[in-house]
């Protein structure tokens, strides 16, 4: 009878560590911002892969993640000339709502659709359109709580270079009460809006934007968005729009890889871009009130910077895809972040892809759909297992949710089971 008793307190004790470890994936690169969650995922896959528990077409828009919250996964799209939020149950892939945002963009190079990731707080699902329309949906039913036009009422960058061609590819960013973005006009590149109202909280910033995602984080126990404008590195404070701290970095054609915070002291700033203009490292300190960025490797080239996608740092070291299809050539790399170095190296299809990191295991997106998954080791590349359950263009990253895999090309999206029998008691 004891022994039954312990295997059955044991059971519940794993069931429950499971379900703490269980966690959503809201926005943009992951709970906290870094492209990690703390979800471990089964990693012993047949053959064919996972077990595919739905797979759609959404629409074109091949840039954006999945964002998943509960049961619910949300993507934006685009149908025809419009652009807008779809919602889909996340157990059965059936499509819940979507809502029109605006026009959208239809490009030979990039591919037509939008480029940006929504982002959910709460009972509310929030995202940047192609055009800088920032709005404001409610998560049950996809009906519009408030939006702003920020070409019409803030002189949004429409015209900047990249974004002219391209549209605008940054995600909304939701700190506390405020829904913060970069776009607007001389003045106001960077704004903050109430997430509850939208009603205007702060507007600061001359920068010209590019089409990169700001990183929220905690450097010198400050609480900081770092932007990688066409200026370079540019830090603020949420709560007012303060500048806290700046660093010159090149710009050429388009920026799409967000900065990486990391180092030992989490005071270690990475930031890189294709079109040969490489990759940087700055050590970020602080005196007082004032804060200071000292540049701690500079490494020039195509090889050495990141297309779209953003590297995942963990423990040293930055695991991504660096250099660019054609001559170039990219590679998934790992990196050890104080120095630049290259510990490993392996030819991957493309540079579109993307990294993410659940528990103690990368997912590898690949550009060409196909998904491995490989240990974070910086002595040599070991791969874990690997699957191709998509077709299409994949310049996107797969993302962990409950025990889900969600990943998504230009063509279509699906969602694997990557918990299995471990964790089924605790779903």
């Amino acid at each position: 009878m004891r022994i039954r008793r312990f295997v059955s307190a044991a059971v519940c004790l794993v069931a429950l560590a499971s379900a703490a470890l269980a966690a959503d994936w809201p926005h943009y690169r992951g709970p906290n911002w870094d492209g990690k969650t703390p979800e471990e995922i089964r990693t012993d896959w047949p053959a064919g892969g996972p077990k595919v528990l739905w797979k759609v077409k959404l629409g074109d828009g091949s840039f954006g993640t999945f964002a998943v919250v509960g049961d619910r996964a949300f993507a934006f799209i685009s149908r025809g000339e419009d652009e807008g939020v779809l919602c889909l149950d996340a157990n059965s892939g059936t499509e819940k709502w979507f809502t029109k945002v605006g026009g959208t963009i239809f490009d030979t190079m990039g591919g037509p659709g939008p480029r940006s990731t929504p982002t959910v707080v709460g009972d509310k699902v929030y995202v940047l359109s192609t055009y800088f329309n920032l709005v404001c949906l409610n998560a049950a039913d996809g009906k519009q709580v408030w939006a702003h036009d920020l070409a019409k009422e803030h002189e949004a960058q429409n015209e900047t270079q990249s974004i002219k061609e391209w549209g605008n590819a940054a995600s909304p960013i939701v700190e506390g009460d405020l829904v913060i973005v970069a776009g607007g006009g001389q003045g106001k590149t960077f704004l903050a809006f109430n997430k509850d109202d939208g009603k205007l909280a702060w507007k600061t910033g001359k920068e010209k934007v590019t089409h990169s995602t700001g990183t929220p984080a905690t450097i010198g126990g400050v609480r900081q968005i770092v932007f990688l404008v066409q200026f370079g590195l540019v830090s603020i404070e949420p709560k007012t729009g303060k500048e806290l701290w700046r660093h010159k970095f090149d710009y050429n054609i388009s920026t799409g890889s967000a900065p990486v915070v990391g180092g030992e002291n989490n005071d270690t700033v990475y930031c890189a871009a294709a079109y040969g203009v490489g990759s940087m490292a700055v050590k970020v300190t602080k005196a007082g009130d004032a804060f200071k960025a000292q540049q701690l490797w500079r490494q020039r080239g195509a090889p050495n910077g990141n297309h779209w996608m953003t590297p995942v740092y963990y423990q040293g070291h930055l695991y991504g895809l660096f250099g660019h299809r054609g001559k170039d050539k990219a590679k998934l790399e790992c990196r050890e972040l104080a120095t630049g170095k290259v510990k490993w190296a392996e030819d991957a299809p493309g540079s579109g892809g993307a990294i993410t990191m659940a528990g103690k295991h990368l997912v590898v997106q690949h550009e060409n759909g196909k998904i491995v998954v490989i240990e974070p080791m910086p002595d040599a590349y070991k791969q874990v297992a690997e699957a191709q359950p998509l077709k299409g263009k994949a310049w996107s990253m797969a993302v962990v949710s409950n025990g889900r895999l969600f990943a998504r090309t230009d063509k279509e999206g699906v969602c694997l089971d990557v918990a299995g029998e471990r964790s089924a008691d605790a779903r």
